[in-house]
């Protein structure tokens, strides 16, 4: 039986090809156009095809389920830490902490078990690698992709799991940093302060200036860029909040205790989600950051 051969649109071909995962041959009874009309079709929009063969039993697209706190986190791993490759369906996350890679193939639901590698200076690392070509497509679909350490950019995170995509991002490429500055002790002994940074670096400008954006926007912190060079190699770019603004930002990304992280960061973070302190006088002088004023305690 010869199918009348019709136009089919990229919507359509998505629904059916990628959403619905129908073959080639599907996709054409479906369409009422020829399976030579559908390949064409995937080349013209940009729709990478699959490997001829049945597909493996996969869990829900994630599209489908929608946007959670585990999936947001995991794509900021993903984001920092992570890596697509280009046969375009294997994904990995390597890391030195075996609690990230755990969490990440737990928030993943990947079945993949955690291997232990070396790295080159003899270093014990954690890898997990996976294949599951729909996640891959929809990682793609958002922003990532392969080889993106360098040409990262804006991802399409909504704004309402953005705090967990950050602490994701943080947990793979950042840092919190806390600690006593006694620099000027000897000119007085109240000279000493608590010191409290957030960083997150990375080799795309880019990403980072979109990420200082997205958190201007969403928690009134503006924090700085600046570039890290060693010895000619390319540039790493660092975003870096003080702690005025990591305060605002901690409370902001680890808004409940149930939400997916690394252990020892959230450990750092702990003491300043609470006020520091309380007084019922300000100090002459700068106000202490992170204290309460005529406030009883």
């Amino acid at each position: 039986m010869r199918h009348t051969l019709t136009a089919i649109n990229a919507d359509q071909l998505r629904q059916l090809y990628v959403e619905e995962q129908l073959t080639s041959t599907g996709v054409a009874t479906r369409s009422r156009c020829s399976s030579t009309t559908v390949l064409r079709a995937l080349r013209q929009f940009g729709i990478r095809a699959r490997a001829p063969g049945p597909l493996p039993r996969r869990r829900a697209h994630p599209a489908r389920l929608g946007w959670t706190a585990e999936l947001a986190y995991a794509v900021g791993l993903t984001a920092t830490d992570g890596n697509l490759s280009s046969d375009g369906r294997h994904m990995s996350l390597v890391s030195k902490d075996r609690e990230v890679v755990e969490t990440y193939r737990r928030c993943l639901e990947a079945s993949t078990p955690v291997r232990s590698i070396r790295s080159r200076k003899g270093r014990t690392l954690y890898r997990v690698q996976w294949c599951d070509r729909i996640l891959y497509d929809w990682l793609v679909a958002i922003g990532l992709m392969p080889a993106k350490s360098l040409r990262l950019g804006p991802l399409a995170i909504p704004d309402e799991r953005f705090a967990d995509f950050f602490r994701g991002c943080i947990d793979g490429d950042g840092s919190i940093v806390v600690y006593t500055d006694r620099y000027h002790h000897a000119r007085r002994d109240s000279y000493v302060y608590q010191r409290l940074y957030v960083s997150l670096v990375s080799a795309s400008r880019p990403f980072v200036e979109w990420i200082r954006a997205t958190l201007g926007r969403l928690v009134g912190i503006s924090g700085g860029i600046h570039d890290s060079r060693r010895r000619a190699r390319r540039p790493i770019f660092v975003l870096r909040y003080a702690k005025a603004e990591s305060l605002r930002l901690l409370k902001w990304m680890y808004y409940s205790t149930e939400v997916p992280c690394l252990a020892r960061k959230r450990i750092k973070a702990e003491p300043f989600l609470v006020p520091l302190g309380y007084a019922f006088l300000r100090s002459v002088g700068r106000p202490r950051v992170g204290w309460l004023y005529n406030t009883d305690p």
